[in-house]
């Protein structure tokens, strides 16, 4: 057991090395990066073979994720006619340790005589894919985690830490918003809360409970289970809503110990309900029942409306994973 947790240490010792070694290594050809890669008026697209492949489909997914749209070519499929993916405008980042593995090597002279900028990535500031870049990153480490130096471990690891660096660079440059992940991630939650809004979840039409404030109790009461919201709005001859009535509105009149069940509901509704505009994003609506210990807010065209077009409930909110 000790011999393979030390082994394990051994391996993120020097992973974390090599990442931490890369920092003083950082130079013009990182920042040339950067530029060019903001200048592109294409897509940035990524190319490698093996386990730089990985890699370099890891860090395109990231980019596109954070505002800049990449896609991996497979330098293999390349020379038998994806090259043709490749258009006027984007720019190329090729990933190899060696900077000599064939496939990549093979898809450069397409690359420059499409004249297209090619960001190189190699442990080797010699190698024919290093001198051929026109911005070259080093990513070389001082050894593998690899007890034989075989398996690509520690390298792996660097090259996919500077792919995350040039990603964020990127994000920071272009004033990469909160709302802007959320808008390319609308499945996660983040997306959820911040791009759906009340109207996408809001009761509307005959789903709207709703009585006058003339109506008696014994209806209102009727209207309340109908609905299946456990609340109706009250609303006034013009349609404007003045009101809500809730179980606990129930409850506060019965405590008065008299027979209430003709009495008009507007005599027993709580005036002055909460509300919330259709365009509000739902994850502040449930912060505001969250606050008021509400379940529902009736739901309005926009702050200054008085005619409610919708009601949300709570857990309307929660089954669509906001919380």
């Amino acid at each position: 057991m000790s011999d393979i947790l030390e082994s394990a240490r051994r391996v993120l010792e020097i992973e974390a090395d090599a990442i931490h070694a890369l920092k003083d290594r950082l130079d013009g050809g990182f920042t040339s990066a950067v530029e060019m890669m903001l200048a592109c008026k294409g897509r940035v697209v990524l190319s490698g073979i093996g386990k730089s492949g990985l890699i370099c489909q890891k860090v395109a997914s990231t980019l596109a994720s954070t505002g800049t749209p990449a896609f991996f070519l497979h330098p293999a499929e390349g020379i038998h006619g994806d090259l043709g993916m490749l258009m006027k405008g984007d720019v190329v980042v090729v990933l190899s340790n060696s900077g000599e593995t064939t496939e990549v090597i093979r898809i450069l002279p397409v690359i420059k005589r499409m004249g297209l900028p090619l960001i190189t990535m190699s442990s080797n500031p010699e190698s024919t894919l290093a001198r051929a870049g026109d911005a070259f990153i080093n990513v070389s480490v001082k050894e593998e985690a690899c007890p034989l130096g075989l398996a690509p471990t520690a390298s792996t690891t660097a090259a996919l830490a500077l792919g995350d660096a040039l990603a964020i660079a990127l994000l920071l440059r272009r004033g990469f918003r909160e709302e802007d992940f959320a808008f390319f991630h609308p499945g996660g939650t983040l997306g959820k809360r911040l791009l759906l809004r009340v109207e996408d979840f809001m009761h509307q039409g005959s789903a709207i409970p709703l009585v006058t404030t003339g109506t008696p109790l014994k209806e209102t009461l009727f209207e309340i289970t109908s609905k299946k919201l456990g609340v109706t709005g009250v609303v006034d001859n013009s349609g404007d809503l003045v009101g809500i009535f809730t179980d606990g509105d129930l409850r506060r009149s019965l405590e008065k110990g008299f027979d209430i069940l003709n009495h008009p509901v507007g005599e027993l509704m709580t005036r002055n309900p909460k509300r919330v505009s259709k365009s509000c994003l739902a994850a502040k609506a449930l912060h505001r029942m969250e606050e008021h210990s509400i379940t529902s807010l009736f739901v309005f065209e926009d702050e200054q409306s008085c005619k409610p077009v919708g009601i949300i409930h709570v857990h309307d909110l929660i089954k669509a994973g906001v919380v």
